[in-house]
């Protein structure tokens, strides 16, 4: 764990780390500052998809943020597929930006011979203090600029063995969704770049505001950012029965002490198959992925009610208050009291 700026991370296995909520922008509404500013920057050979994250995971946030596009020339950029984009700005939008994003684009000629000026300058323009995320490969924009040196990072898992032959200085964790560190952070492929919009969200604005933003994407509300990238058998076999019904019942029964041998009885498997066939789906396994959901619900009440916090830790299946507060610091790197005085007052709540 670090301290830095009055922001607390924690930092696990998996170099996954969190920059806690004090180190959010506070919301408009909170302070009547002006909203959040994200500026993305669209490359030439971009991603169409991934440059649409961004706009609509933080453009349904309720005007937290202001959502720009900008190219490195302000004229319009090449996709991947079989049309050119028209942007509205130049590289000046970045020096007003709080947030910069850089979606994945065509990065094999960076690769192979570097930046081109255009883009060094481009990203130059980036203001002091801002937070720089990047989506799939837009990682290796960002490991060409040198932004990622000596620092944790993830891109997408294919670019593995070549990330690591061109940049050895940076700590790349190819199994993450995403790798939080603070100022910089990092994404894999398409949907981890929603996974990180939504973290972000999560972090400065807390959980009602990312759930309320994840169903209006209909999308999963939070996965882990140390889930894996790859899974082998995402889906089960048509003929074979999966462990959605069992993740389901145990969502609505958090409060109960639930064991291996509950979940597997209720996918009607042995607890062996079960184990497995979690892993496979979920990537994780069922205990850890059960910490998890207890914790994530734990932060939802610290959030949105005034429960003790062993009321808390019983609602959410933890014995004690002390075991919450064991799981959350190793979640998060704060305690209970911590999380919920930083989101009440950002909330404005006394």
């Amino acid at each position: 764990m670090r301290a830095e700026g009055g922001s607390v991370s924690n930092e696990g296995a998996t170099g996954l780390s969190w920059d806690g909520p004090v180190a959010g922008p506070p919301s408009a509404e909170a302070d009547g500052a002006r909203p959040h500013r994200v500026v993305v920057l669209a490359l030439d050979g971009v991603y169409p998809f991934e440059l649409g994250i961004p706009n609509r995971v933080f453009g349904t946030a309720g005007g937290r943020y202001e959502i720009v596009t900008c190219s490195p020339d302000g004229r319009p950029v090449r996709s991947s597929s079989d049309f050119d984009i028209a942007v509205a700005h130049d590289s000046s939008a970045l020096e007003s930006a709080d947030t910069v994003v850089i979606p994945p684009c065509e990065v094999w000629s960076i690769l192979d011979h570097g930046l081109p000026p255009e883009i060094s300058d481009a990203l130059t323009r980036i203001r002091p203090g801002a937070r720089v995320v990047s989506i799939c490969t837009g990682a290796i924009v960002m490991a060409a600029a040198g932004l990622l040196d000596d620092r944790p990072a993830t891109t997408h898992w294919n670019f593995t063995a070549e990330f690591r032959r061109r940049f050895p200085r940076i700590r790349l964790d190819p199994d993450v969704l995403y790798v939080d560190d603070g100022d910089i952070l990092t994404s894999a492929g398409a949907a981890a770049g929603v996974d990180l919009c939504l973290h972000l969200i999560r972090r400065d604005h807390g959980s009602e505001v990312a759930n309320s933003v994840a169903r209006c994407c209909v999308v999963p509300p939070w996965r882990e950012g140390g889930q894996a990238q790859f899974i082998e058998q995402p889906v089960p076999p048509p003929a074979s029965a999966g462990t959605a019904a069992a993740r389901q019942w145990a969502l609505e029964n958090l409060h109960l002490p639930v064991s291996m041998a509950d979940l597997a009885a209720q996918a009607r498997m042995s607890g062996r198959t079960f184990a497995r066939r979690f892993r496979d789906e979920v990537g994780m396994s069922p205990g850890r992925w059960l910490i998890q959901q207890r914790v994530f619900r734990a932060r939802e009440l610290l959030e949105a009610t005034d429960m003790p916090i062993d009321r808390i830790a019983s609602e959410v299946g933890f014995a004690t208050g002390a075991s919450l507060r064991q799981h959350l610091h190793e979640a998060i790197g704060v305690s209970p009291g911590s999380y919920r005085r930083t989101f009440r007052a950002a909330a404005g709540v006394p």
